[in-house]
């Protein structure tokens, strides 16, 4: 079973956002002592390197020790434009989950996913739902 990590969730931890930092680095946690079973959009990459200050790219190099980015293109951009979805980035971030065969999406903004075509959840469900397997 893999899972997509939404740019907030990333965040979380980059960021050590004090209210959600606990569960999303769990979630990491996780995801170091299983390697290629997290993945990233490649755009939330290029998120991080916005938000996080100083400088993101030790974190980002950390993060790729053991989540796999999905290829995307054309096609995938073409699939999260006829999502039902109303913002453009998560469902860019649900065409990079079934680019990555990724079974469900982690975020913490699960509104924005009612419709998405990737089941959606908050990463301590995700967590329950990876230690399952």
């Amino acid at each position: 079973m893999k899972a997509l990590l939404d740019t907030d969730v990333l965040l979380d931890v980059a960021l050590r956002r004090d209210a959600f930092f606990q569960a999303s680095a769990a979630l990491m946690g996780w995801g170091e002592a299983h390697p290629g079973k997290l993945v990233v959009a490649w755009h939330s990459l290029a998120n991080l390197f916005y938000l996080v200050r100083p400088d993101p790219r030790q974190f980002i190099k950390e993060l790729l020790e053991f989540v796999d980015v999905p290829e995307v293109g054309r096609k995938e951009m073409l699939a999260a434009l006829g999502f039902p979805m109303s913002d453009l980035e998560d469902a860019m971030q649900v065409a990079a989950a079934l680019s990555g065969g990724a079974d469900f999406v982690v975020t913490r903004n699960l509104r924005d996913y009612r419709r998405s075509p990737v089941h959606a959840c908050a990463p301590d469900e995700a967590l329950k739902r990876l230690q399952k397997r």
